[in-house]
C-alpha cells in the first residue's frame, strides 16, 4: 500500500503555544500531578458543554480547568469520558472548540519535555486503554501493549496500537473523534514504512509472528523457510508461507478474531493476490494437475488434466474443481472427496449444480449427437444446446439439429460421471418441462 498523502497536524505545535502564564511548569513526569479541587470545579462546570460542541465522543465523568489565558479568551479543559479515550480541549471566544486526545498530548515536546497538556486525571492515566472501544467497534481483538497518536486530516484522526503477542494496527476514526462515527482497523502489514501514516511501534518481523501460529494450527506439517503477507479483504487476511522441503500454502485468517479460516495450497492459491511467489507454484500446479487427472481416471473420466480451477466448497473435505482436459474437447467439474470421486461432464454439469466455464459449449456437441445415435436418431447433428430444467432424478437438455429440423429433449441422470440418456421427447412432449423448446429452430419447426 503507498503511504496515505493527506494532511496530518498534531497537538504538540499547539501546545507550545499554551502561554506559559496558563500552566504551571511541567510536573516530574514520574510523579502524578495533582488535580486542584477548584480546578476540577470549574472544569466540570464549563467542559461538558465545551466537549459537546467539540463534536468529540466524550460523556464527560471528570474534567479540570488546565488555564485559561485572558488575551485571546482562551479556556483550556482536560476531561475524562465515559468512552474511554479522554481529552484536552481548548474553547476560545467566538471560535469552534479544538479537542485533542490524551494520546495526543501525552507526547513530549521537541525538547523531551512534557506537553504543557498532559493529561493528569485519574481515568486519563493510561491513555492507550482509550482506543479500546474503537479496536471493539471493529471486532478486532487486541490486548494493547503500547498505542501512540499518528495526526488527524480534515475528515480522520490515525492512532497506532500495538498488541500483545505481536499484532499492530493503525486505527483510523472520524475527525472529531468520535466512537459513534466509522471506525477502520488495519493490519500494520497494509502501510509501507516511512509513509506519513505507517507503524513505528513493531517491526514487520513482530508482525509477521502471527504467521507462525496459524501455520501450527493448519496441520499442514511444514517447517517454515520464509514467509510473506499478500492482502486483506474486509473479512479476511492471506499470508504466504515457504516449507523446507519446497511446498508452500495461503493461509487465510479471520479478520475478526485472528483465528486460521483454512490453509491453501499453492496449486490453487492463484485467486488470492496473484499467489505464491515464495514457492514454485507452477511446479505445484503441475503436479497438482497430475493428481487430478488420475482422481479423474477413478471416477471413471479420461482427461489429462491441462488446466484447473478451484470452486467454492462449503465442506473443508470437498475439492470442487473445473477441469480441462489435453485429450479431449470437453472437460468437466470434479467433486474429490478422499473417498469417493464423482466427475460431471459439461453436458450434466450445470443440471448438477455446476457450470463449466473452460469449455466452450459446442465441444460438447459430438456427444450429444452421439447420445442421440444411440436412442436411434441418427440423423441429427448437433448444432446448438441448453439445459431446460431438472426434476430430483434427472436433468433435460434441449438439442437442435444442423439440418433445421425439429430437435429433441434428452433426459440424463443426475449424479453421475459421463451418464447415457434415460429418456426422448420431442419438443411438443417437452412442452411441459422448463418452458419447453426455445431454440430458434425448435420453435419454428415444433
Amino acid at each position: 500500500m503507498r503511504p496515505i498523502a493527506i494532511g496530518l497536524t498534531a497537538a504538540l505545535a499547539l501546545a507550545a503555544l499554551v502561554p506559559a502564564t496558563v500552566i504551571s511548569a511541567a510536573k516530574d513526569k514520574d510523579k502524578p500531578a495533582a488535580v486542584d479541587a477548584k480546578a476540577r470545579e470549574a472544569g466540570m462546570k464549563g467542559a461538558p458543554d465545551v466537549a459537546k460542541a467539540a463534536g468529540i465522543s466524550c460523556t464527560v465523568t471528570d474534567a479540570r480547568l488546565i488555564g485559561n489565558d485572558k488575551k485571546t479568551s482562551t479556556d483550556y479543559y482536560e476531561v475524562a469520558c465515559q468512552q474511554g479515550l479522554g481529552f484536552a480541549l481548548l474553547a476560545k471566544k467566538d471560535a469552534a472548540p479544538q479537542a485533542y486526545s490524551c494520546l495526543e498530548t501525552a507526547q513530549p515536546g521537541a525538547d523531551g519535555k512534557p506537553s504543557a497538556l498532559a493529561c493528569v486525571l485519574p481515568a486519563n492515566a493510561d491513555p492507550k486503554t482509550g482506543l479500546a472501544p474503537y479496536l471493539a467497534k471493529a471486532n478486532t481483538p487486541c490486548d494493547i501493549q503500547n498505542a501512540r497518536a499518528i495526526g488527524a486530516g480534515a475528515k480522520n484522526a490515525y492512532f497506532e496500537v500495538a498488541c500483545k503477542g505481536g499484532a499492530g494496527y493503525i486505527v483510523q476514526t472520524s475527525a472529531p473523534i468520535n466512537v459513534d462515527q466509522d471506525v477502520t482497523v488495519n493490519s500494520c502489514l497494509l502501510y509501507e514504512e516511512g509513509g506519513n501514516v505507517s507503524c513505528k511501534l513493531t517491526d514487520k518481523a513482530t508482525q509477521l509472528a502471527v504467521v507462525d501460529q496459524l501455520n501450527a494450527a493448519s496441520g499442514k506439517n511444514c517447517a517454515i523457510k520464509d514467509k510473506r503477507y499478500i492482502l486483506s479483504t474486509k473479512t479476511d487476511n492471506y499470508f504466504e508461507v515457504a516449507c523446507q522441503d519446497g511446498k508452500g500454502y495461503v493461509l487465510q485468517q479471520a479478520a475478526a478474531g485472528g483465528a486460521l479460516v483454512k490453509a491453501i495450497d499453492c496449486a490453487q492459491a492463484g485467486f488470492v493476490g496473484g499467489g505464491c511467489t515464495l514457492s514454485d507454484a507452477v511446479a505445484a500446479q503441475t503436479e497438482q494437475a497430475g493428481l487430478y487427472s488420475k482422481l479423474a481416471a477413478k471416477a471413471g473420466f479420461d482427461c489429462k488434466v491441462e488446466k484447473y480451477g478451484m470452486l467454492p466448497s462449503n465442506d473443508p473435505r470437498k475439492e470442487i474443481v473445473e477441469m480441462k482436459c489435453s485429450n479431449r474437447p470437453d472437460g468437466g467439474i470434479g467433486i474429490f472427496t478422499g473417498t469417493s470421486n464423482t466427475v460431471y461432464d459439461c453436458v450434466t454439469s450445470e443440471m448438477n449444480g455446476y457450470r463449466c466455464s473452460f469449455t466452450k459449449p459446442d465441444a460438447a456437441f459430438p456427444r450429444l449427437t452421439a447420445d442421440l445415435k444411440g436412442l436411434g436418431k441418427g440423423s441429427c447433428t448437433v448444432s446448438g444446446s441448453r439445459i431446460i430444467g431438472q426434476t430430483a432424478t434427472q436433468g433435460f437438455v434441449e438439442v437442435a439439429c444442423s439440418d433445421g429440423l425439429p430437435g429433441w429433449v434428452m433426459a440424463y441422470p443426475l449424479n453421475q460421471t459421463t451418464p447415457k440418456p434415460a429418456e426422448l421427447l420431442s419438443c411438443l412432449q417437452a412442452k411441459g418441462v422448463g418452458g419447453g423448446c426455445k431454440l430458434p429452430t425448435n420453435q419454428t419447426k415444433s
